[in-house]
């Protein structure tokens, strides 16, 4: 019996010791690890034009993002993206639509906008994509301006569709432009923080 009862604590042990093991696992688990990633994407955010987007819409492409001239590449890809989308809309919008004269010329405006768009944020996306160290500022300046006039092209979009007073899904027509002006804004904001900070990639050979 005292033998038994000496064995006991050594059972207990042994009984709860899988249920610790997997305890400390779970709990491992659910400790929040520290993502530089993510660190970057929220103090890069921080400050800009329309922060809460900013985080939003570079939160899913934290994973490469480990650098800020990755993180600025990503927005413009995000900016390129809903651009495309935008422009795919307006084009649709524009073969159905039924309206005045001048509303159905702001729509057409607005998909020859929407195409520059798209194209401007190719180059800036294409520019970003083989910066050098000897080129970096030319290539800075030509980001920037390509992005500019992305910005530029998206408000004139939307200042013709409002000004003509289009009726025909006006309420989805200016959310979606306001959204794809307001990533653009964000991606300009992006580089040129990247270009205040002297981010300068590595030259290629």
């Amino acid at each position: 019996m005292r033998f038994l009862l000496s064995l006991l604590p050594l059972l207990v042990l042994l009984l709860c010791s899988p249920y610790s093991a997997a305890a400390a696992a779970a709990a491992q688990k659910h400790t929040p690890q520290h993502n530089p990633a993510s660190t970057l994407v929220r103090s890069s955010c921080r400050h800009a034009t329309y922060p809460k987007i900013c985080l939003r819409t570079l939160s899913d492409y934290a994973g490469p993002a480990k650098t800020p001239h990755d993180l600025a590449q990503a927005s413009v890809s995000v900016s390129l993206a809903r651009a495309r989308r935008v422009s795919g809309f307006l084009a649709q919008l524009s073969a159905n639509f039924q309206g005045t004269k001048r509303q159905r010329s702001a729509i057409g405006d607005c998909v020859d906008l929407m195409s520059s768009s798209v194209d401007e944020l190719s180059e800036t996306l294409g520019e970003l994509q083989h910066l050098r160290e000897e080129t970096f500022l030319f290539q800075m300046s030509n980001a920037q301006t390509w992005l500019s006039a992305a910005l530029t092209d998206d408000d004139t979009c939307l200042d013709g569709i409002q000004e003509a007073d289009v009726k025909a899904k006006a309420a989805d027509v200016k959310r979606k432009i306001k959204n794809a002006a307001r990533v653009t804004s964000n991606a300009l904001y992006l580089i040129n923080r990247l270009d205040e900070s002297r981010g300068r990639p590595r030259s290629r050979p």
